[in-house]
């Protein structure tokens, strides 16, 4: 765990150094085919809603990453990832139960992860930071509860910004900055969220960037993804 932290915080000093963006991001620059999915939320949300149908045997977060059990686990309520894609790396029997996304994604080769994320009701995951600063995540709300005046019970808050995005709203951000999640509701919030390319990096640290991915990428294919049996 004290290397794994070690060599995120090495990481993430050398992007610091180099990159100097905000935590929300222009999505017509950035990502400018996000309307491919914005645009489809509802096609998008009928698939998830059919995953959810069978969420127990979704994964949890921490079981898929033990080194995150602190952030992911530490409040005892599910964090639970069904998986389509992980960093460039298709997971096939996910991908045939949502083929409306999988068709998205097929035309996004940019977005280099796809998970449908379902926070349990009253979860909360604490302040932390993501390791990569070579992509940024597009959030993709597909189910929101919300309280009696019709105000989304689930915060994000990016960098003591707070956030409560309503069903077929999104937002793209950079989660190496410091982000908290809360679901204040008794029902499960789902959400797509994507892992995109960072355009526009310098040319070294695109090179750098290319190189950790592929060592990721041959990690994943040798331990594997897990997927709904």
């Amino acid at each position: 765990m004290a290397f794994y932290e070690q060599l995120v915080d090495t990481m993430r000093g050398v992007y610091d150094r180099r990159i100097h963006t905000p935590a929300v991001l222009d999505r017509e620059h950035f990502f400018p085919n996000s309307d491919r999915f914005t645009g489809a939320w509802h096609d998008i949300r009928r698939e998830a809603m059919t995953i959810a149908g069978m969420l127990p045997q979704v994964p949890r977060f921490q079981d898929l990453m033990p080194q995150q059990d602190e952030i992911a686990g530490a409040d005892g309520r599910d964090w639970r990832v069904f998986i389509m894609k992980a960093y460039g790396v298709d997971v096939p029997n996910n991908l045939k139960r949502a083929p409306f996304t999988a068709s998205v994604l097929k035309q996004t080769p940019e977005a280099v992860s796809a998970i449908f994320a379902f926070l349990a009701p009253g979860k909360h995951i604490p302040a932390h930071r993501g390791p990569f600063r070579a992509i940024l995540r597009y959030h993709l709300m597909l189910s929101m509860p919300c309280d009696n005046d019709g105000v989304p019970s689930c915060e994000l808050n990016i960098d003591g910004v707070p956030y409560r995005l309503k069903d077929g709203e999104c937002l793209l951000w950079d989660d190496t900055y410091t982000h908290e999640v809360w679901n204040r509701s008794d029902q499960v919030r789902i959400a797509l969220l994507l892992d995109v390319w960072r355009k526009d990096m310098p040319a070294d640290i695109a090179l750098m960037s290319r190189a950790l991915m592929g060592g990721i990428q041959l990690w994943l294919k040798t331990r594997g993804v897990s997927y709904v049996g």
